[in-house]
């Protein structure tokens, strides 16, 4: 069996003192693949250094919605030039949240228009994070593919029916999380359902959000087998059909990283 672990956050603090044996154990439960998220551009060369650490594991470039008042006024040149690395597989991760408002909505937004630019150019997947702002989102997201198709993933997928089905038929994938393996996520089981099965894919978003029963503790690329046997259950699949579903939409998704050979 091979499993992606879609969204990982290997380069904070929280692994400082064992990231070679997280890396270990993940490989061990057959996550083969890995993407480290960059959260805010001034922690791409840590984003980085974890990348060129480790074979099969991947980076992303860009800022984060709470991140967005540190830099309002990036450009896509910028955010460009540096996903020019080869290990740069991804533009985000980026997007909308009004949930916790760190950041101002003028910001936010101007700061996800530069990362929609760079994503439409370089045709890297946009890795959105969204958060209280399905509408907003639903709008901005139609509006900005009639202006030139991009590629693009919803992560940690908790919105709506509505903008589910909007982002789905405007080509979108989504991520799942270990969210799905709460037992109060009712509303996401059942949106899941619907999902585009080509297009999605699976996430622990660690150290944060970790999948029952390990729920409270620090989350690790290794556990993101429970959100796929939980997706599995969803699904009627088995576990290993659904690890190939969802590593084949990784890599249809984000066509510059190598598909391992086994």
């Amino acid at each position: 069996m091979f499993l992606v672990d879609s969204h990982v956050n290997l380069h904070v603090e929280q692994f400082t003192d064992d990231l070679v044996q997280v890396v270990a154990r993940a490989r061990d439960a057959d996550v083969g693949t890995m993407l480290n998220i960059c959260c805010n551009i001034s922690e791409f060369d840590a984003v980085l250094t974890v990348a060129d650490k480790f074979d099969n594991i991947y980076a992303s470039v860009g800022t984060h919605p709470h991140e967005a008042r540190e830099n309002p006024d990036i450009k896509a040149s910028e955010i460009i030039e540096l996903s020019r690395h080869a290990k740069v597989i991804g533009i985000g991760e980026t997007g909308l949240d009004f949930h916790y408002n760190y950041s101002d909505a003028q910001d936010q937004y101007a700061n996800f228009l530069a990362h929609i630019d760079a994503a439409r150019q370089t045709q890297l997947p946009l890795i959105i994070h969204s958060r209280n702002a399905d509408k907003e989102m639903a709008e901005l997201l139609a509006t900005e593919m009639k202006k030139g198709e991009f590629p693009a993933l919803l992560h940690c997928y908790t919105g709506g029916a509505d903008l589910a089905r909007l982002a789905a038929d405007l080509g979108l994938y989504f991520s799942l999380s270990g969210i799905l393996t709460f037992k109060n996520a009712h509303d996401l089981r059942e949106i899941s359902k619907n999902l585009p099965e080509d297009r999605l894919l699976i996430e622990t978003d660690c150290p944060y959000l970790a999948p029952m029963p390990h729920r409270g503790r620090r989350n690790e690329p290794a556990w993101v087998v429970r959100v796929a046997e939980d997706l599995a259950a969803l699904k009627g699949w088995s576990v290993e059909d659904t690890a190939k579903r969802t590593t084949d939409a990784f890599f249809n998704l984000f066509t510059k990283a190598e598909r391992p050979a086994s």
